[in-house]
């Protein structure tokens, strides 16, 4: 998706794009930036491994691109990047999807090995998004990053992402897709997991999308939407709504539905054939956070 912004449209709502080399603006109090980089050479893959301690990757991981929201006077930065959600892969480790026999020989490095697949060969993960509280830069030039995770506090509630304000005719100030990783499994399907965020002069909006499609067996869809309404007292709130999605191939053919693999090219189109499994609404208030870290500190 292409979009052409309007340099007026920009001026109207007090928003400038990044300088440099940057891909991304400020607005509202938010600064907003999209990074894409080239899949992980052989050298970083062996250094993720480690990390991760797996021999398993996804075919192509973006290990440089993320995409970063700031709210810049409060330190606040949520922020979604490959590590992180093949963090949340290795922790939820599921069982390996069954594999139908006539496509194992596809898994295979050797024409007659034994096909062991002992691990999550899907790469699903559960990932939502990272939180980082970046605190202001100190007299010697360092800055302090402390993990969201004990700081940030997102709160069941009953709200829902307003999808009618999202689908008035705002002007787009800035959208982008970054693709985090993907694997074709042998050709026998896709795991692929993206975020696109978009800009207008009201709120921001950004889908984080996992989705899978294993020919023949299942299709999973993993949704993470966030939005954020700009406000002028300079305490926003971040709405965030999970939603998976799964069913089995045969789930779907009861209904009615194709089994070709053909139909499922899309996961937008499809999701709403597969029922929902889990649904969750939670909001961050991010007023008050830097008072609290100083507080801590005392």
């Amino acid at each position: 998706m292409e979009v052409e912004v309007d340099e007026k449209d920009l001026k109207v709502a007090g928003a400038e794009p990044l300088t440099g080399e940057r891909r991304g603006l400020r607005i509202r109090g938010w600064e907003i930036e999209s990074r894409k980089r080239s899949i992980l050479n052989s050298s970083s893959v062996e250094r993720w491994e480690q990390k991760l301690e797996t021999n398993h990757l996804p075919e192509m991981v973006f290990g440089e691109s993320c995409l970063v929201l700031k709210h810049v006077e409060s330190g606040t930065k949520i922020h979604f990047n490959a590590f992180d959600a093949l963090s949340g892969w290795k922790l939820e480790s599921l069982p390996p999807v069954e594999v139908p026999a006539a496509a194992q020989w596809k898994f295979r490095s050797k024409p007659f090995e034994q096909l062991i697949l002992d691990y999550d060969y899907t790469f699903t993960t559960p990932y939502c998004g990272s939180e980082t509280i970046e605190m202001d830069t100190d007299k010697d030039g360092t800055r302090d990053n402390l993990d969201g995770s004990s700081s940030l506090h997102w709160e069941d509630c009953k709200e829902k992402i307003d999808v009618v304000a999202l689908a008035s005719k705002e002007p787009i100030l800035f959208y982008d897709e970054v693709v985090l990783y993907e694997d074709e499994l042998a050709d026998n399907g896709v795991s692929l997991l993206t975020v696109k965020v978009r800009v207008m002069p009201s709120s921001w909006f950004l889908l984080l999308r996992f989705w899978l499609r294993v020919d023949g067996v299942l299709m999973r869809l993993r949704d993470t939407r966030m939005h954020c309404v700009f406000s002028d007292s300079g305490n926003p709130v971040i709405l965030r709504e999970n939603c998976w999605r799964e069913a089995t191939v045969q789930a779907l053919a009861a209904k009615g539905y194709p089994t070709d693999s053909a139909a499922y090219s899309d996961p937008s189109i499809i999701s709403q054939r597969l029922p929902v499994i889990m649904h969750r609404t939670q909001k961050l208030k991010i007023s008050g956070i830097m008072e609290s870290l100083d507080d801590e500190q005392k």
